[in-house]
């Protein structure tokens, strides 16, 4: 494809606004619909890539925003008002003649330059993936299919193909030192486990390796591991993304120390400290979800929008929405097998339906809703209609600042407090015994008793006893374990999940198993906050904020998983429709999965979605001022604190990431001088001290630049 190069781009700021506002109304009033725009197009070969790759939530949240970032920064660059947020170059020139340019060929421009930086930092990312030749393949072939020649390498010129290339440096240089140690194939060498490995096939072996069950402890797998997405994955867990607090968010609030969590949910529920209670009546939760799992119950449950759902934040106590908000009629009913419900939603959203992890899993939906017909794309439900390409470019920025946060925020909070896994808390506890009834008559379950046991409940926790594990007794088949805790579960994945289940049994606490595959067991991170819950709830704040209504088109959204096509084991055994009115109630489903799938207890999930909710709402508010420019004009806090031993002052602001500020001082709000060249914000915080008495009647500012002149 061959473009005309910038300088030819001749058109005024006003003109353009006009063109792409009547474009936009002709595309959508007078087509019968949209084709995808180049944006979307670099944003599947980005979800093609994860789908390929080490499932790392928070590395491919950090993948997804920056390639966000290359694809506006592109796209800001032909705008008058639209801010970049790494890079700011203007392929806007003056229009001497006053005549003009083609609406196409800005269009073309864009998705060119969009192209080039989108293939450059997608290459370099991805360069070291399990299948880096794939993907690279992959990559360059859709460069040719666009018409683009992948080998330009240059970053000198006017081409629209320069202009990409010269934003794609400027990202990957410029996060290069963020935190995340990509050079260093992202692995920390700071932090180590308080507890040892736990050998899963080992029985009993928590109380020789678990020091604290309160905290990560990593699991040590037999012969094979793999990824949820079927790659081999180590034997022993290494946990992912320990250095994640270190990496500089997009829009979190400033902490007051940098090992601090953000958004601060509290320390979780400890088992012999605070929360004790709690947390054994967390673990019961937990195997209550498991107990649900059998297809051999006929137990059902109405999952229809009408009744289930709509919960408040935070809680998950909801009773759906009576009728459609968006059409006033009522909702069908949706009576499916509870045992088949649980099991669809802790596989479908395990990792995204595709394997693309949470933070991608976010970007289908967000694709799905586009593609939905009765999508206008007003942004924020109001103001003119805009073309497709405008719509995705901010629908990712928005959407990848808030799954950037998710991982930064949900990590840190991993890594501060360092909580463990239910695997770990059932088997431990299950081996210490119960720590209900110290005086029960039963010698049995007397002789149990241990104040770090679990809670009895009759058919979900108890005692095997000689009367329990008579022939014909529920515990027959542990009568060689009397005075051991036995719980009833989900029984294990089954020798051939494509044809068998495994089942609801009573089997043994400190066997237990969570229903997931038996080469996975549990993610390679510390469990507290839910990453599920925060990217979630922060991709549903977006969307409701982006589309300007909570609800999904239509105010229904469905997937149906039909029967047998579970991986775990065989299953459903009907076909089931998972049906979402909002945004919000996918969000949640998604939070609960992950109780239904054993891999977390309510307090890793209910906070997380309350951080997520912030996380989403400052993403998007802060993304929204890059679009109309408003970032620059935002006034910058300052702090002032005089130092009494220097008679000097001390000075301090906000930063925004990626563009240029410098600090002036006046005496008489007429004349500034500078006390700071512009230098470009790399870290949150700026400071100034000077030793000058004279200072002490100065008045100061912070002036913002996106260029840095």
């Amino acid at each position: 494809m061959s473009l005309k190069p910038i300088k030819s781009l001749l058109i005024k700021a006003k003109e353009k606004r006009m063109l792409s506002i009547v474009a936009c109304v002709h595309v959508a009033v007078s087509l019968p619909a949209v084709a995808d725009s180049i944006a979307r197009t670099w944003n599947e070969q980005n979800l093609a890539a994860i789908r390929t790759d080490i499932p790392h939530p928070p590395v491919h949240a950090r993948n997804l925003f920056h390639v966000s970032v290359a694809m506006w920064d592109a796209w800001a660059a032909y705008d008058p008002l639209a801010v970049g947020y790494v890079h700011n170059e203007s392929a806007i020139v003056p229009d001497p003649d006053g005549d003009g340019v083609d609406a196409a060929d800005i269009t073309a421009a864009r998705e060119e330059a969009i192209s080039f930086a989108a293939y450059r930092v997608l290459v370099a990312r991805y360069a070291n993936s399990v299948s880096a030749l794939e993907t690279a393949f992959n990559l360059a072939q859709q460069m040719a299919t666009l018409g683009y020649d992948a080998t330009d390498t240059s970053i000198f010129g006017d081409a629209p193909s320069n202009l990409g290339n010269r934003i794609a440096e400027s990202i990957l240089g410029f996060f290069l030192d963020d935190g995340a140690n990509e050079a260093g194939d992202y692995e920390d060498f700071t932090y180590s486990p308080f507890n040892d490995p736990l050998p899963l096939e080992e029985s009993g072996a928590t109380l020789v390796t678990i020091f604290d069950v309160n905290r990560w402890a990593p699991l040590a797998f037999g012969d094979f591991a793999l990824t949820q997405n079927g790659i081999q994955a180590d034997l022993i867990q290494t946990f992912q993304g320990s250095q994640w607090w270190e990496v500089r968010s997009f829009a979190l609030s400033q902490r007051e120390h940098p090992d601090d969590p953000y958004l601060d949910p509290g320390p979780p529920p400890q088992l012999g400290g605070q929360g004790d209670e709690e947390f054994k009546d967390n673990i019961n939760d937990v195997l209550r979800y498991s107990s649900l799992l059998d297809p051999a119950d006929p137990a059902t449950i109405n999952i229809s929008p009408g009744i289930f759902g709509n919960n408040v934040l935070g809680r998950h106590d909801g009773n759906g929405h009576g009728n459609n908000p968006v059409t006033g009629q009522p909702y069908a009913d949706n009576i499916v097998k509870h045992a088949d419900y649980g099991r669809v939603i802790a596989e479908f959203w395990a990792d995204g339906p595709s394997s693309e992890t949470p933070p991608g899993h976010w970007n289908v939906v967000g694709n799905e809703v586009t593609d939905h017909p009765d999508v206008v794309f007003r942004i924020g439900g109001s103001g003119p209609i805009v073309d497709k390409l405008e719509w995705d470019v901010k629908r990712y920025m928005a959407m990848n600042g808030a799954m950037h946060d998710a991982a930064t925020a949900a990590w840190t909070c991993k890594r501060v407090y360092d909580y463990g896994r239910p695997i770990v808390m059932c088997r431990y506890m299950g081996l210490w015994g119960q720590s209900s009834d110290p005086d029960h008559p039963d010698p049995d379950i007397r002789f149990s008793y241990n104040s770090k046991g679990m809670k009895l409940e009759p058919g979900l926790v108890e005692v095997i006893t000689s009367q329990t594990s008579a022939p014909g007794e529920r515990h027959e088949h542990l009568n060689g374990y009397i005075g051991s805790i036995a719980v009833r579960s989900w029984a294990g994945e089954p020798a051939d999940p494509e044809t068998e289940v495994g089942g609801v049994d009573w089997i043994l606490a400190k066997d237990w198993l969570p229903y997931q595959r038996d080469t996975f067991v549990t993610p390679a991170f510390a469990a507290y906050v839910s990453g599920h819950s925060c990217f979630s709830r922060a991709g549903a704040e977006v969307l409701s904020l982006f589309t300007g209504s909570p609800y999904f088109p239509g105010g229904l959204a469905e997937h149906t998983e039909v029967a047998g096509s579970l991986d775990f084991e065989l299953g459903p055994s009907s076909d089931v429709t998972l049906q979402w009115a909002s945004y919000y109630d996918a969000a949640d489903e998604a939070g609960i999965s992950r109780l239904y799938g054993g891999i977390h207890v309510s307090p890793d999930d209910l906070p997380g979605r309350v951080m997520g909710s912030e996380v989403g709402i400052a993403a998007y508010h802060l993304a929204s001022k890059y679009w109309d420019g408003s970032i620059l004009s935002e006034p910058m806090a300052l702090e002032v604190a005089y130092d009494e031993s220097t008679e000097g002052v001390n000075l301090s602001w906000l930063r925004t990431i990626g563009l240029f500020d410098k600090l002036q001082s006046s005496t008489d709000f007429v004349t500034w001088t500078d006390l700071t060249a512009f230098t470009k914000a790399v870290e949150t915080r700026g400071q100034f001290s000077e030793s000058v008495p004279a200072l002490r009647s100065n008045y100061y500012r912070v002036v913002r630049s996106a260029t840095g002149f």
